[in-house]
């Protein structure tokens, strides 16, 4: 018998980028780089696990924004052009360098890396991430699930019942569109959890959803086994709490692995070192600077000249912390073994893109762990939060605290002096269309109506993404974030006012449509007071 279980959950999100009005736009290379670094590395990694039969069981979490952007043929086809700028540049980077041998070896592995990328891509999936990840659920080795439609920040938004129950419904709705099943578990947009949250989940079908681990232990009543056992609501759904001390090992920018010294650094990259006249056919505009995924150096150490990257290096330390990750996992559920009437359950969320785009070597240090884990030897077995709870139901009745993943563990991070003036725009859109929608119960509209109603429930929901206020606080890209809330809020005014006046633009909807094509079976008559 296994002494203790590992579930890693990776959280695959980014929000709804697709710009058809622009030739190229900046944002779009959000998804580009991940799926270069991530999404790509992540499944030439479960191919090999595959390949050698190494029993393992991962969780990843796919968002809807995520999931509609890598089926669109539009982003498709620039991503192809993406990766063939990479591969020019490379290539350019190999002839620049040709006097500087250390150099020019890591512009030939970016070579290869961008080409291995496009085959992968290309001829090995004919462009079908989802199809790749869906493969691997169907070999019964790694487990989807999904998240809010927008990827809403549901305690926000649960001033309307609408609105969060239509966040849940439509992301599962639009999970079961593209994979044919429907997910049994769900990711809380920045395990963003209050009480009452969890009967939503239930009428929408979920059987679990994670929560920081002081939801758990801040619940209605004390848990009997920490956070290393699921709580049971009281209506049967489960919730499981992160594990903080393998969360450290990873995330921490002081104790994680990711800020090891041999590591790739993340922020010394070519389009900010090189002349602009070289870098600037390879940026969107020639004229501002961005990362260009070519990185030279490596983390070396606090307030030290960055010493040149080493590719063997670096994978053979992320070997080592997998051996470390796994040893402390043992450490860990011996220690608890003793205290607890079930092994042990050690719960390890993370965001899928910091491995491989944020921590270059992580997708390595993955495929080590689940190799280590899957040795008889380790007392370990990774598990699947789904099939933790077909083995051992949750031994205890009780309903988690508010809580989040967020800085200091609720929402300062989503709501604050920076971010807190979007709140009531959202609310008053939100109770205009159920108002709306409730006046209509038992009256047709017309196929003109039905098109602009739609549209302006994809603008609310557009405009609910829990990133653009993240964006706001963080500091990072603020005026496109602030353009994001903006431009759906005033669609959906307008589609609002038209609607009421009778007077409806067609060219204008028509144009709206085609820029936020996500969702395309959504229903406006689901946004109402009571379940449909």
């Amino acid at each position: 018998m296994e002494k203790g279980f590992l579930s890693i959950i990776l959280h695959a999100h980014l929000p709804f980028v697709r710009h058809p009005e622009h030739p190229s736009f900046f944002e779009e290379n959000w998804l580009f780089e991940a799926m270069t670094e991530c999404y790509i590395p992540l499944i030439g990694m479960l191919d090999r696990l595959e390949d050698d039969h190494i029993d393992y069981r991962l969780t990843l979490s796919l968002s809807p924004p995520l999931i509609s952007m890598l089926r669109d043929e539009l982003l498709q086809s620039r991503y192809l052009k993406h990766l063939h700028q990479l591969i020019e540049l490379a290539e350019k980077e190999i002839a620049r360098t040709r006097k500087a041998p250390e150099f020019n070896k890591l512009a030939r592995l970016y070579r290869r890396f961008y080409r291995h990328a496009l085959a992968v891509y290309q001829n090995q999936y004919h462009g079908d991430l989802l199809g790749a990840f869906g493969k691997h659920q169907a070999l019964g080795k790694l487990e989807l699930i999904t998240t809010a439609a927008t990827h809403g920040f549901l305690p926000l938004l649960s001033v309307s019942e609408a609105s969060v129950r239509n966040q849940i419904n439509i992301g599962i709705d639009t999970f079961r569109t593209h994979f044919g099943i429907a997910p049994k578990g769900f990711w809380l947009p920045e395990c963003g959890y209050y009480p009452g949250l969890e009967s939503f989940l239930k009428d929408a079908g979920i059987a679990y959803f994670f929560v920081d681990a002081h939801s758990l232990l801040n619940a209605s009543q004390p848990p009997l086994n920490g956070v290393y056992a699921p709580l049971a609501c009281a209506n049967g759904v489960a919730a499981f709490a992160r594990d903080p001390e393998s969360s450290e090992q990873v995330w921490s920018s002081k104790q994680g692995y990711p800020g090891d010294f041999d590591y790739r650094e993340y922020y010394r990259d070519i389009g900010f070192d090189l002349d602009l006249d070289y870098i600037g056919p390879y940026i969107l505009d020639g004229q501002i600077r961005a990362n260009t995924g070519i990185k030279y150096y490596r983390v070396t150490g606090e307030n030290q000249p960055k010493a040149i990257y080493q590719p063997k290096q670096a994978r053979a330390k992320a070997k080592l912390h997998a051996r470390d990750f796994i040893h402390k996992r043992q450490q860990q559920i011996d220690a608890l073994s003793g205290r607890m009437d079930r092994p042990p359950h050690v719960v390890a969320p993370y965001d899928a893109e910091l491995f491989g785009h944020w921590w270059f070597e992580g997708p390595c240090w993955l495929e080590q762990v689940l190799r280590i884990a899957s040795e008889a030897s380790n007392g370990i077995q990774t598990i699947s939060c789904g099939d933790y709870l077909k083995q051992a139901p949750p031994p205890q009745v009780a309903t988690p605290s508010a809580s989040t993943w967020g800085a200091q563990g609720y929402s300062s991070y989503w709501i604050n002096e920076t971010n807190d003036w979007i709140y009531p725009f959202l609310h008053q859109a939100g109770r205009q269309l159920e108002d709306f929608v409730a006046e209509l119960q038992g009256v047709s509209v017309n196929a003109l109506q039905e098109r602009a109603f739609n549209q302006a429930f994809r603008s609310l929901l557009l405009a609910q993404s829990s990133d653009w206020p993240f964006i706001i606080k963080s500091g990072t890209t603020i005026e496109y974030a602030n353009k994001r809330i903006t431009d759906h809020l005033a669609r959906f005014n307008f589609l609002y006012d038209s609607l009421r006046k009778g007077k409806i633009d067609e060219r204008y909807l028509t144009a709206l449509e085609i820029m936020d094509n996500i969702f395309p079976d959504i229903d406006f008559r689901n946004y109402c007071a009571s379940k449909t």
